[in-house]
């Protein structure tokens, strides 16, 4: 009753056909490539980016604008936090004083 009844495997039916038998291949050498033309120098793909006082001032002020968004939103993240465990700490107190007061009648 408590031994385990294992599977029997069953037999293979039919005629099993042997592995085929892979024969070596030589490799003959082609003919070699030719070299690769020498080509030309390509031109510059793009200008050379020159920074004036008016795009380093608007790279500065962009700057300061991400980071003053990113530093708002993780302030506020952090507020969120913080005022809903103010409230699930107020609403653990207020049921423990209840719990106490009906063992207390």
């Amino acid at each position: 009753m408590f031994r385990p009844k294992l599977p029997t495997m069953p037999q293979p039916t039919g005629t099993v056909t042997p592995p085929a038998v892979v024969e070596p291949t030589t490799i003959t050498p082609g003919t070699p490539a030719p070299p690769p033309a020498p080509t030309a120098p390509a031109p510059p793909s793009r200008p050379v980016v020159q920074l004036t006082p008016g795009t380093a001032l608007a790279l500065v002020g962009g700057g300061t604008a991400v980071v003053l968004v990113v530093g708002a939103v993780l302030v506020s993240m952090l507020l969120a936090v913080a005022v809903t465990a103010a409230s699930l700490a107020i609403c653990a107190l207020v049921i423990r004083s209840l719990v106490n007061a009906q063992h207390r009648r």
